[in-house]
């Protein structure tokens, strides 16, 4: 089988790869970096797909959805241009995986238990958000393409610098505080779990077009730090710097449990202790200065505004 996987280098493509290399030997893994295939030249994507005779396109490349891109502007025509140089191949390929996100049911209110189909109650005021929602209304009308809308996957590879989880585990390495803006729930996935659901999706046929992959249980950011210190024998401070509790953001998964059926989630406390022993290896080379300062910390309620 041929899979061509966009955005290969990214967290999940990173880890995507290794799981298939790892369990399907047999494959021939399709993973250009951008340098070596604009996604956004029609013709180009044109001659990779065809050429290489794809059977599957696992679509994850885009720009924004996180704190590094608060400020990122005209992200929306950029990812809508390569998400339909991808789809329109689905009459030549096997099946298309593309991944949407929480942020389609509009970030500036709460998002609770949110089902598949609630999104379109809203429609988001970010770009990021506005872009995966109008993705979702075309793949409900194709043929051969599946969503899968993560609201918060984590684990080893993915950037410290900014990602709450790995970045709050790499602070109580470094004996220091654990800071966080205001409170949330969030619906986070390891990152092994995550795998396991997209191959269930090569090899099944599915009988919806949209699925949340998540472990449909909410949990706090300070419960979160808690178990960061509960798997540490030093216990970081933690600060909280507003009260209360942000918009939460949360879905409900029973849509793919139904399908796959029995589904054994990691802990977040067992995905902890296999991040940290990542990270803790590689601590020398840790950005410590970034760490300390914490430039996306005053960044972060952007990304819950609503746009201007």
């Amino acid at each position: 089988m041929h899979i061509f996987i966009t955005g290969a280098n990214g967290f999940v493509g990173s880890h995507l790869k290794e799981y298939l290399n790892n369990l399907y030997s047999e494959y021939v893994l399709f993973t250009p970096s951008s340098k070596e295939l604009d996604l956004a030249n029609e013709e180009a994507v044109d001659s990779y797909i065809l050429s290489n005779k794809i059977d599957i396109i696992i679509h994850l490349a885009n720009k924004g959805g996180d704190r590094t891109s608060v400020n990122m502007k005209n992200i929306t025509e950029y990812n809508l241009r390569i998400f339909f140089n991808i789809a329109k191949h689905e009459k030549n390929v096997k099946k298309i995986i593309s991944f949407g996100s929480g942020a389609e049911y509009g970030k500036h209110k709460p998002i609770v238990d949110a089902k598949e189909e609630d999104y379109i109650d809203t429609q988001p005021l970010d770009e990021y958000g506005f872009y995966k929602s109008i993705t979702s209304k075309y793949i409900e009308k194709s043929e051969k393409v599946i969503q899968l809308r993560i609201f918060g996957a984590y684990g080893e590879y993915e950037n410290y610098r900014f990602k709450f989880i790995s970045n709050a585990i790499v602070k109580n390495l470094l004996e220091l505080p654990i800071i966080i803006n205001k409170n949330v729930y969030f619906d986070y996935i390891y990152i092994n779990d995550l795998l396991k659901m997209i191959d269930w999706i090569i090899h099944n046929k599915t009988k919806e077009k949209i699925y949340n992959v998540t472990t449909g249980t909410k949990i706090d950011l300070l419960s979160l730090v808690n178990l960061v210190n509960e798997t540490s024998e030093f216990k970081s401070e933690i600060r909280v710097i507003n009260d209360g509790l942000n918009n939460e953001y949360t879905s409900n998964n029973q849509r793919i449990i139904d399908e796959i059926g029995n589904f054994n989630f990691t802990s977040h406390k067992d995905a902890i202790i296999k991040m940290r022993e990542y990270f803790r290896y590689n601590l020398k080379n840790i950005d410590k200065d970034i760490i300390i300062n914490d430039p996306y910390l005053k960044e972060i309620n952007k990304m819950w505004e609503e746009k201007k």
